[in-house]
């Protein structure tokens, strides 16, 4: 039983967002195809709150992401999904193993990614079935 009380307690410690190896890939991977789409009216937005992108990032990051759906809508949580690189790696699953997507955004306390340069695609859709996305480029020091 003390055991179980204790992990309760534990501090959370960060986990892998991608893997060296899949880093790795994606950067030896050619850009993807991909067809110039506008951004569809009245589309929740993504909003990064953390990490700050005006310099490179220590690793482990944590990362918040704020949803701003239009006034007349709500996000549907449920629809956010992250891709990862160029080979658009399904990542979602691992932040939602890790925090709570809510209709308001995601919080993650600490997320390691190796040294380099990562680009996540993000998107999320609101109860009218519009989507919004965000391309995120940044780089780990």
């Amino acid at each position: 039983m003390a055991l179980s009380l204790w992990a309760l307690f534990a501090p959370v410690h960060a986990f892998d967002l991608v893997s060296v190896q899949e880093a790795q890939a994606s950067m030896a991977a050619s850009e993807p195809l991909s067809a110039k789409v506008s951004p569809v009216s009245g589309a929740p937005q993504i909003e990064v709150l953390y990490p700050k992108l005006d310099a490179p990032i220590a690793s482990p990051t944590p990362i918040q992401l704020m949803f701003v759906p239009a006034a007349s809508s709500m996000v549907r949580p449920e629809t956010f999904k992250v891709l990862y690189g160029r080979l658009r790696i399904d990542i979602t699953q691992r932040l939602v193993n890790a925090a709570k997507v809510t209709a308001e955004g995601i919080n993650v306390q600490e997320a390691s990614l190796p040294k380099g340069t990562h680009r996540l695609l993000m998107s999320v859709e609101d109860l009218q079935g519009r989507q919004g996305t965000k391309s995120l480029d940044f780089e780990i020091k």
